[in-house]
């Protein structure tokens, strides 16, 4: 038995801490572990802060708090791979939270720090929770910004291709944000990132697949690389992608893709060439289109006799449902209404270009959406509504649309309860009339009016303002603008006028325009109150409406009652205050205060001072002087009512020659009938509205009537108007004015002695000596300011107590006196000529008069501007640029 030896124990060395065995349940704790100088220490804090901040975002916030992100941040740059990775999974886990993002955006070294651990070099962990990181962060703009700054873009696009399915979610997801900005879009095609993107399509992930298509759909906003896949057939491969049941959540996505890439005619030809529009039409429509015969090549034809098979019965449909990718291409699998949704707004916006146009009508694209019609879904067929109207802005796709009878189901689709369906329609109705009958009679012979009529009070505005476009493309035939008049589209016209959308404004105004185009319906529309809203669509701010009113107030003047009531209702002095504003005025308004201005000469001469040839004047015609701009006419009535002063009198055209006149009332009586007319106009007033009220109620009920009952109504509503017209003419004391028996005398002489004279020259001599012999003679030239001719006009105001002298009582007149004479017996007796007014009590008369040569077959010249000489040598005819005609002109 040997000897025992004792056993020696190792000691440590004294300056080596003994190992300490530490569990904690704080936060902080952990937190101030990261600060320890041993990397094993930093590495399971890092993985403890992990499982922690992976429980719930209350706990990100917590260490943010406690200073863990700095901390952390500064360990994924350690030079321990194990210590780096456990950092960067804590440090990702804690970018969701977005209190972390807005701290981390103040950390210039953290997206620099981020992207180097994306190298090769580092295991995959590290790349799946880097690529986390940058996710979160590319939500930013400013942090987009920044990684494209640090060249992030090229190891996400290397991601793409990992093995790992986390690290290319988390790139391709990174790589979606950052493409929306126009920077990296433009970087992807330099990167060659966009075939590695389209081979994500085959991943067996669907958020992936997902993202990649989003990602596709930003990039495609770029025409390069737009131009990239077509060079790599990306475009098949949505075809095909699209054609996949299985993917068939994602088809919408797929769609969207091709939606952008369609904005270019490179991309219409090559998908068209390449048979994916007719496929991507089979699959939206699910029925297989017909094969194109001369078309046809190899394996076509077997391929197109699969596509018709699956139109033959419901078997072949639920045999090719079950077949999947395994199944023939030429089967038709049934879509989902949100991809025939999108299917028809890429269609839609494809159209936009007119070449894409002509491409899609080639293949036939309208069927497809005249299909998509009779979808059960609403939103499906808006889209296909507004594909529809878009392709028919092309004058061939819209008989195309009629040949393949696609109007029916739009007219049927105007019974729609869904608002958006019905502005719609009616959009794709408004295109397709647009410059073509054919399209306008099919609507009216699938009864299309009375529905239409009815929309012009639709709550929703669009489908007003497109109902009234449809209305007005088919007023252009008489046949159907007759047919629309009968069925009650004047008073439908009425209610919209008042909308405060200009659109609806504007469209509605035209429509008034395009009816309210013969003396009946213009009655109607008077007596039914829409010449106010009308009037008052003059003070519109927007340009469109005013034009469009302007416009239907000048088809509406056309008759002297319209332009009275016109003019009544303040519709002049609006366009003469518009006339002053060089930003309101435009020739529509030019027009209309034309046409109102030759319905109402006497205010034409007034406030422009110029008579044209065709404007000839008649009984009550009155010359009131030159008006300021701004100033306000006012009637006959108004000025025989003054009491006499000193201004220049009024004078006045009257081919009455004998019988009552108006007496000139006292104080009393004109304040009397001012109050009896305001009691007058409230009643009026009144009567209009309740009117209003009832033709309102009648029209909403007459889409429930027969025509004849309808018939009935309206000839009971004009006797209705009728009555009350008769009632306020009793009420109203009708007004006469003055008569003037000189003048008729005038007018018989002319036309015994002027009229049978045989050439315009010999009867414009003869009239001018006339009018100068009745107006005191010649004078001459200097001695005018000698002639004496207020005195005389002066007491003849104060004999007749008026300011408004009849032309025939004046016995000496200069200028402006005997221009007006010789302008009203002109008229008379057809001899043209016009009346302008000039400065200082100066007026002359313009003729135009060709050169008499008796010579036979002498050549014909046009007829030249002569000043008729009314006052020094009567008769004379001055050539208009004379100088001579210029000093008869002026002072």
């Amino acid at each position: 038995m040997g000897k025992k030896v004792k056993k020696e124990e190792k000691t440590a060395p004294d300056d080596v801490f003994d190992t300490l065995l530490v569990e904690s349940r704080q936060a902080a704790t952990v937190v101030l572990m990261l600060d320890s100088p041993e990397e094993e220490v930093q590495s399971k804090a890092c993985e403890a802060i992990y499982k922690f901040v992976d429980k719930c975002d209350e706990n990100k916030k917590v260490l943010m708090d406690l200073g863990a992100v700095e901390k952390m941040l500064k360990l994924m740059q350690s030079e321990d791979r194990i210590v780096r990775r456990n950092a960067l999974m804590a440090f990702g886990v804690m970018s969701a939270h977005p209190d972390v993002r807005k701290l981390l955006r103040k950390q210039e070294e953290c997206i620099p720090t981020v992207v180097s651990l994306l190298n090769p070099e580092e295991d995959t962990v590290c790349h799946e929770f880097a690529a986390m990181c940058l996710s979160y962060l590319s939500n930013d703009f400013s942090s987009k910004v920044a990684i494209f700054e640090q060249n992030g873009l090229e190891p996400l696009i290397r991601c793409l291709s990992a093995s790992d399915p986390d690290v290319q979610k988390n790139a391709i997801e990174s790589i979606a944000h950052m493409l929306q900005d126009y920077q990296a879009r433009t970087a992807i095609n330099e990167l060659n990132g966009l075939p590695s993107i389209i081979d994500l399509l085959k991943s067996e992930y669907t958020v992936i697949q997902e993202l990649a298509l989003i990602s596709l759909e930003r990039a495609a906003q770029d025409p390069e690389n737009r131009a990239t896949m077509r060079e790599i057939e990306a475009l098949d491969t949505l075809i095909k992608f699209i054609g996949t049941p299985e993917y068939s959540d994602l088809h919408v996505y797929a769609v969207q893709v091709l939606s952008n890439c369609l904005d270019d005619i490179e991309s219409m030809e090559q998908i068209k060439e390449s048979g994916g529009l007719q496929k991507l039409v089979a699959f939206i429509t699910d029925v297989a289109p017909p094969e194109d015969e001369p078309k046809a090549k190899g394996g076509k034809g077997e391929k197109g006799g699969g596509s018709r098979k699956g139109k033959k019965g419901k078997d072949d449909d639920d045999e090719s449902k079950h077949k999947g990718k395994g199944g023939n291409e030429g089967d038709i699998v049934p879509t989902l209404p949100d991809v025939k949704q999108f299917a028809a707004k890429a269609i839609a916006r494809a159209a936009k270009n007119a070449e894409n146009r002509k491409v899609l009508h080639e293949q036939e694209v309208e069927k497809m959406l005249i299909i998509l019609l009779g979808h059960e879904e609403p939103h499906v067929q808006v889209a296909a509504c507004q594909a529809l109207a878009t392709m028919a802005e092309n004058l061939t796709c819209r008989d195309a649309i009629r040949e393949w009878e696609g109007i029916e189901p739009l007219v049927k689709l105007l019974k729609s309860d869904n608002g958006e369906v019905r502005e719609a329609v009616t959009l794709a109705l408004a295109n397709l009339t647009t410059a073509n009958s054919n399209n306008c009679n099919e609507v009216i012979n699938f009864g299309g009016i009375e529905p239409l009529i009815g929309m012009l009070g639709d709550p929703k505005e669009g489908v007003v303002a497109n109902a009234a476009v449809v209305l007005t493309n088919m007023s252009l035939d008489e046949v159907m603008r007759v047919n629309i008049q009968a069925q009650g589209v004047i008073y439908a016209l009425i209610d919209p006028l008042r909308s405060s959308n200009p659109s609806v404004q504007s469209k509605t105004a035209l429509g008034v325009a395009a009816f309210v185009c013969d003396a009946d319906t213009r009655a109607e529309f008077r007596n039914a109150g829409g010449l106010e809203p009308l009037v008052a669509m003059l003070n519109s701010g927007n340009a469109e409406v005013r034009r469009s009113a302007s416009w239907a107030i000048t088809v509406c003047a056309v008759d002297e009652p319209t332009a009275m009531e016109i003019a009544r209702l303040g519709g002049l002095d609006i366009l003469q205050t518009i006339q002053q504003s060089g930003s309101r005025k435009n020739c529509f308004t030019d027009v209309a205060l034309d046409r109102l201005l030759d319905s109402n000469l006497s205010a034409k001469y007034a406030l422009t001072g110029l008579l044209g040839t065709g404007n000839l004047i008649t009984d009550g015609f009155f010359d009131p002087g030159q008006l300021r701009p701004g100033t306000k006419l006012g009637s006959l009535e108004d000025y025989c009512k003054m009491e006499v002063d000193q201004r220049r009198p009024v004078l006045l055209i009257s081919f009455r020659t004998d019988g009552p006149t108006t007496p000139m009332p006292s104080d009393v009586d004109v304040r009397q009938d001012g109050s009896n007319k305001a009691a007058l106009a409230a009643k009026q007033s009144k009567s209009v509205k309740d009117a209003s009220r009832v033709d309102s109620a009648n029209l909403k009920a007459d889409s429930a009537r027969t025509k004849s009952q309808r018939d009935r109504d309206d000839k009971s509503r004009e006797e209705e108007a009728v009555n009350r017209d008769g009632e306020q003419g009793q009420e109203e004391s009708t007004f006469i004015h003055p008569p003037d028996s000189n003048f008729a005398k005038y007018m018989e002489e002319v036309q015994e002695k002027v009229q049978p004279l045989n050439t315009t020259k010999e009867q414009v001599v003869a009239l001018a000596q006339y009018v100068a012999d009745k107006m005191g003679g010649a004078i001459e030239r200097g001695q005018l300011a000698n002639f004496s001719y207020e005195l005389p006009i002066s007491q003849i105001k104060f004999d007749l107590k008026s300011n408004v002298i009849p032309i025939g009582m004046i016995k000496t007149g200069i200028h402006y006196h005997r221009a007006l004479l010789f302008k009203a017996l002109a008229d008379s007796v057809a001899v043209p000529c016009t009346l302008q007014r000039g400065e200082y009590n100066r007026a002359w008369n313009e003729v135009w008069i060709t050169d008499d040569d008796g010579a036979p077959g002498a050549p014909k010249f046009p007829p030249k501007a002569y000043i008729v000489d009314l006052i020094h040598h009567p008769g004379d005819l001055m050539r208009s640029d004379s100088a001579e005609a210029v000093q008869y002109q002026r002072l």
